[in-house]
């Protein structure tokens, strides 16, 4: 799930090519770093928002090859909170975070959850979502039927995501792959012996792929949060201010709700 807002930069700073969510060419690029990034956006009238393209119902493409999904419209709806349009770039998980620590985009809205190293090197806006981690099994597996039979397993999962470390965190020996749709290629095929991931992408997965046998065998007990990463410090902290803000208005007015059931048949926004 996301959310709406984003600023742009002043005088002296490079004009950088926008792309639409659907367009060829170059991903479009945030403004130089330093600065009041908020005032920048504004004034630019557009914010640089980057996500997958690839990670259903996050942010997918339709049959139409519209980029479409929760994050897709949380992140239309920021952005029309802060009074800007918003510019997707696609990218694939493991670059997103180095292109934002670049200065690359502006924020990111890809179901981004919170963890002490990321909040190290980057500030979240308050979370618009949380997610419980499912470990996904074949349907024939009775071995695994809790978090701490992942040890000595093999399982599949983007290597820098929060899935991946709670997967090593039991004692799983992850394989990097780059999407979701081929993590449960390799556990469809009997590569791996599980996956980790959210339980919402989980039932998304099964309701278009109803012939899957795949299954949920455990839960982890502790939901996690999504929020919106940008660059850390003082350049970012109207701009965070003003995403806060944008969320709080969106969750209190039924907005995440809406979005929520739409793409997730549950409202995932509340804890």
């Amino acid at each position: 799930m996301k959310n709406r807002i984003f600023p742009a930069l002043a005088a002296g700073v490079l004009a950088l090519t926008t792309l639409t969510a659907c367009g060829g060419g170059q991903p479009p690029q945030s403004e130089e770093k330093g600065g009041d990034l908020l005032a920048a956006i504004q004034a630019k009238g557009e914010i640089v928002v980057a996500m997958e393209g690839t990670w259903a119902p996050w942010t997918y493409h339709d049959e139409a090859g519209e980029l479409v999904g929760y994050d897709v419209e949380v992140a239309q709806a920021v952005a029309e909170e802060l009074g800007v349009k918003v510019s997707f770039a696609e990218s694939g998980w493991d670059s997103l975070l180095a292109g934002l620590e670049s200065g690359r985009y502006d924020i990111i809205v890809n179901g981004v959850e919170i963890d002490e190293a990321r909040q190290e090197k980057f500030d979240f806006s308050v979370p618009y979502a949380y997610n419980r981690t499912a470990v996904i099994v074949r349907g024939d597996n009775e071995e695994i039927q809790s978090m701490e039979d992942l040890e000595g397993k093999q399982t599949a999962n983007t290597i820098s995501s929060t899935y991946a470390a709670v997967a090593q965190k039991y004692g799983a020996e992850v394989t990097g792959v780059d999407d979701l749709n081929q993590t449960f290629e390799l556990l469809t095929s009997g590569r791996i012996d599980a996956t980790l991931n959210a339980d919402v992408s989980y039932h998304d997965y099964m309701r278009a792929h109803p012939e899957a046998d795949i299954k949920i065998a455990c839960l982890d007990p502790d939901p996690t949060q999504v929020a919106i990463p940008m660059r850390k410090g003082e350049e970012s902290a109207a701009l965070r201010e003003a995403i806060d803000k944008a969320l709080t208005q969106l969750s209190e007015d039924g907005t995440l709700t809406e979005l929520s059931t739409k793409y997730f048949g549950v409202d995932i926004s509340q804890k």
